[in-house]
């Protein structure tokens, strides 16, 4: 085809219209509103090209459509099925001015306050779309790994100040570094996807969104420590990610981004999806290989550690979806850079999940360092309800609950761990001031006793005895003994526990009566 052929034919290609394929997106109509916007278009003589795309994170504008223009994305949100015919009428293709329109989606405060790295590409691309990774700088990380040597990578890590997003934040390249220095015939990298904590939906929202960007950080990770094999192990709620990563892991085999020879390098390695049967302690790291290796998902004692001896004996990479996902962006952009955002000992960025009675609800990603009260005022735009603020709730069920007065403490590990707090994957779970904190002290405990693997006897039954406990508090009787009781039973979990299941069930029981005494009936924490 000719220059001035192929021009001709770019000119007259129809206009794309982006619209979420997300699960939060389609739970609220966006396969009904895609369908009816071919369709009306369609009928206008006016057809566009519909494009499937993650979610850009403002969920209160779900279903949120875009339409590129040659100035950018112009969006139009929350779009129902039935607004679809007036948006055409109205000159939806040339992204023209409705109701419904919120202008370039670019512009919006939400998104220019972010400083998007890992989410980068979440509701930009197909994700399904092998073409549309290459055209937005996929495999770029990739690439420039492969020109190093697998111990330069682990020390760009390292260098990185990346911590393991999943909870702990233990420093990713001092785990990748132990693994490269393991002696095995095999070695494995395993992405826990076994998102549980209420208030988390970042991990897949990039599955669904970016699901290529994780396949590039795994092979990476391979290539670093010398790994063959590799598995994303995703919790069973998660339909829509599994299809989309099983997808896109084909789609890269196609390519060459998976199998033998990876781009022309020695590097062989590949990929595989395994789905999990709904277990919380599965996002154990220990636990998650057990169920891998076929077994009951309960938690190995260590040492060993699984990157001296994890999948079926071997050394093992286990890091969560955005600490993976995150190291593309380290190295094609190098350690340096992404060491230079953040604050203290937590570099980079982190992804917040803003959830509960907040007004504008999802996907927040900042340099470390931003306030909890910047997160929950200032993106959520305070309550749903209308109602003040009165507790927040960090790092899902096992998190602390903050109040009001603690809204000036910096989303930072260091920051969170002297309140007696954590960050864990960054869920932010907003409460109004009905909330009961007897009641959410009590659900903590609830939680882990349902929860629980069973191996352990301070989680097994101090979490029973702990829900009893606050019912007799609840139900105002012998407070002050019980209060002393409570404490007691907590000390013994958090000591004598063999995982972070057990360990950390009695942060949030104590924020409560450390923040919220009143609740207890008592003045001050018992």
């Amino acid at each position: 085809m000719s220059e001035r052929a192929s021009g001709s034919s770019a000119r007259h290609a129809p206009p794309r219209v982006y619209v979420p394929g997300d699960s939060a997106a389609r739970s609220v109509g966006a396969d009904l509103v895609a369908e009816r916007i071919a369709v009306v278009t369609a009928a206008a003589g006016r057809p566009v090209q519909v494009v499937r795309t993650g979610s850009r994170g403002m969920l209160w504008l779900e279903p949120l459509i875009e339409v590129e223009t040659p100035h950018g994305r112009v969006g139009y949100g929350p779009a129902a099925p039935e607004d679809v015919d007036g948006l055409v009428a109205a000159g939806l293709p040339d992204g023209a001015p409705h109701d419904l329109g919120i202008g370039l989606v670019e512009d919006l405060p939400w998104m220019r306050r972010q400083q998007r790295l890992t989410f980068a590409r979440v509701g930009i691309v197909d994700p399904r779309s092998a073409d549309d990774h290459l055209a937005h700088g996929g495999t770029a990380g990739l690439r420039a790994a492969l020109a190093m040597s697998p111990a330069e990578v682990v020390e760009q890590v390292v260098e990185s100040g990346l911590r393991g997003r999943g909870g702990a934040g233990f420093p990713t390249g001092i785990k990748w570094r132990t693994v490269l220095g393991a002696q095995a015939d095999q070695k494995f990298v395993c992405c826990n996807a076994d998102e549980g904590d209420s208030g988390t939906f970042a991990d897949r929202m990039l599955m669904e969104g970016d699901p290529f960007l994780l396949i590039e950080g795994m092979t990476i990770a391979a290539h670093a420590v010398g790994a063959t094999e590799g598995y994303v192990y995703i919790r069973s709620e998660y339909p829509d990610a599994v299809a989309t990563m099983a997808a896109a892991i084909e789609a890269a085999r196609r390519r060459g981004w998976l199998g033998e020879r990876i781009l022309g390098s020695p590097l062989a390695f590949d990929l595989h999806v395994r789905v999990g049967a709904g277990a919380y302690i599965c996002g154990e790291e220990t636990s998650m290989l057990e169920s891998l290796e076929g077994k009951r998902g309960t938690v190995r004692p260590k040492p060993p550690i699984p990157a001296l001896a994890g999948l079926f004996g071997k050394p093992t990479i286990v890091n969560n979806v955005l600490s993976l996902a995150t190291v593309p962006t380290i190295l094609s952009g190098g350690a340096g850079a992404y060491a230079a955002l953040g604050t203290g000992r937590s570099r980079g960025t982190s992804v917040f999940q803003l959830g509960g009675n907040v007004r504008r609800g999802g996907i927040v990603e900042t340099a470390f360092g931003i306030t909890l009260g910047e997160l929950v005022e200032s993106f959520g735009d305070g309550t749903a309800s209308g109602r003040p603020v009165r507790a927040v709730q960090v790092g899902g069920p096992l998190g602390a609950y903050l109040p009001v007065e603690r809204f000036d403490l910096p989303m930072d590990y260091e920051a969170f761990a002297e309140a007696g707090a954590m960050l864990g994957h960054g869920g932010v779970v907003v409460f109004d001031d009905t909330v009961d904190m007897t009641a959410m002290a009590r659900f903590a405990m609830e939680f882990c006793a349902e929860e629980s693997c069973g191996k352990c006897t301070p989680c097994r039954v101090g979490a029973v005895r702990g829900v009893e406990t606050i019912d007799r508090i609840r139900r105002g009787e012998d407070r002050a003994a019980n209060l002393e009781l409570l404490e007691d039973l907590c000390e013994v979990m958090t000591e004598g526990s063999l995982c972070a299941m057990g360990g950390l069930t009695p942060m949030p029981v104590r924020s409560a009566l450390r923040h919220f005494a009143k609740d207890f009936g008592v003045e001050a924490a018992g």
